[in-house]
């Protein structure tokens, strides 16, 4: 049975506290391994890379066989059944329609006589998408990195995703294929975002890394920040459903399960102010994970990391929600629009009991990487605008110059800056 705990109870900031800050930290001893092995790639490039793939993915690389080849591409993905194919291009086609409509654009700013201002929007040269290869491989993630960056005008997207017994996945290549990817490496874990990050003799470096996998590859990510840009430090999986009255006990219950498959660190809250939805949809919840092919993982993840709360309201649950910022926020309630005018913190919500996550995980069309572990509060899904810099320009005629000339110099002095005042005064001169 689920935890059910009211949001009045003793207990319960406690209960929250600690259900926030689940996975929000490196363990010591994890942090110094991929410390030393982000170094050992540092140091010693492709001899380093090679050597981690063998211990930690059972498969040997050398120079020859780290990248795959457009043969070895166009063998996998004909291994790809149509059906199969057919689905990946419909996520695809959707997944660039809603993106486009990203697109930045510059400006100009000519409002003062002599004056230019303005911003150019330009798009990063190469960049490093990670797809996990671990419990499971997830061609979505391809999509969602690769769309975006290829609309937002990137030259060069690179894919590192680990090969079992160093075989390129079927799904991966026509993911990649389908996405607009153009090289492949046979890699995965710390090792091959150290590859990404400082460059080998084999593996390119890249302006930025982006795409979720597991804590040895988010804490890898983290070390390399500052060398190259990163989407996030993306954490375990959660979703947040808000029910009233109306809700759909099994809808609720299938969804939950859903999220908390991905592993045992994954967390589902229920927020209702219907004891009766709650305790139906606890037994919804016990029912439908008998059947589940990851059963093992789900109940580990009931255990630790999941609840009903009784609130007061619905506006107390918006609250709460807000307060958690959860990854996936689901509403299921008779007006969920309303509602959502009330939602601040969330990297997606999910309207209405026939808008399940899954939807949104491959073929609604938006991003399904999206900020874990509260930093909706700050952060956005990825999109084309994670793949623009922007550079500022300006212009000044003589006479332009002329006019702030003197309030420069003076606020430069104000900071003891002489040499700055001087590089105006010198032109006054």
């Amino acid at each position: 049975m689920m935890k059910i705990i009211k949001s009045s109870a003793p207990g319960f900031k406690l209960f929250f506290r600690d259900l926030r800050q689940r996975g929000g930290a490196f363990s010591p001893e994890l942090l110094s391994s991929v410390s030393g092995i982000v170094e050992d790639v540092r140091d010693c490039g492709d001899q380093a890379l090679f050597q981690y793939t063998e211990k930690f993915d059972g498969y040997k690389l050398k120079t020859a066989t780290i990248e795959a080849t457009n043969a070895e591409k166009k063998k996998a993905i004909a291994r790809v059944r149509p059906e199969d194919l057919k689905v990946l291009k419909l996520a695809a086609r959707r997944i660039e329609a809603y993106h486009r409509h990203q697109i930045a654009r510059g400006y100009q700013v000519k409002n003062e006589s002599g004056v230019e201002l303005g911003q150019r929007i330009l798009p990063l040269q190469r960049v490093g998408i990670y797809a996990p290869g671990g419990k499971a491989s997830y061609p979505s993630t391809i999509l969602m990195a690769a769309i975006p960056a290829r609309i937002a005008g990137v030259e060069e997207i690179i894919l590192v995703s680990p090969a079992p017994q160093g075989k390129l996945s079927p799904l991966i290549a026509a993911a990649a294929e389908v996405s607009g990817v153009q090289r492949i490496f046979k890699i995965g874990g710390a090792q091959a975002v150290a590859a990404l990050a400082f460059g080998t003799k084999t593996v390119p470096q890249v302006d930025k890394i982006v795409g979720p996998g597991n804590a040895y590859v988010a804490a890898a990510k983290k070390m390399v920040f500052g060398q190259v840009d990163i989407d996030m430090i993306a954490g375990p999986s959660e979703v947040v459903v808000i029910a009233d009255s109306t809700a759909d006990a099994s809808f609720a219950a299938a969804d939950m399960l859903a999220q908390i498959e991905h592993d045992e660190m994954a967390a589902a809250l229920l927020l209702t102010p219907s004891e009766k939805i709650a305790a139906a949809v606890s037994l919804e919840i016990d029912r439908q994970v008998k059947t589940s092919l990851r059963q093992s993982i789900i109940e580990k993840s009931l255990a630790r990391y999941c609840a009903m709360i009784i609130t007061k309201s619905i506006q107390e649950a918006v609250d709460i929600a807000n307060a958690f910022a959860p990854e996936h926020l689901e509403l299921m309630i008779k007006n969920p629009k309303k509602i959502l005018e009330k939602v601040r913190n969330a990297g997606s919500v999910f309207l209405g009991s026939y808008t399940p996550e899954a939807l949104g995980d491959y073929l609604a069309g938006t991003n399904h990487i999206l900020p874990t572990g509260g930093t909706a509060r700050f952060s956005s899904p990825l999109g084309v605008y994670d793949f623009y810099k922007r550079l500022s320009y300006l212009s000044f005629s003589r006479e332009a110059f002329w006019r702030l000339s003197e309030p420069t110099a003076q606020f430069a002095q104000k900071e003891g800056l002489d040499a700055h005042a001087n590089s105006v005064l010198i032109r006054r001169k």
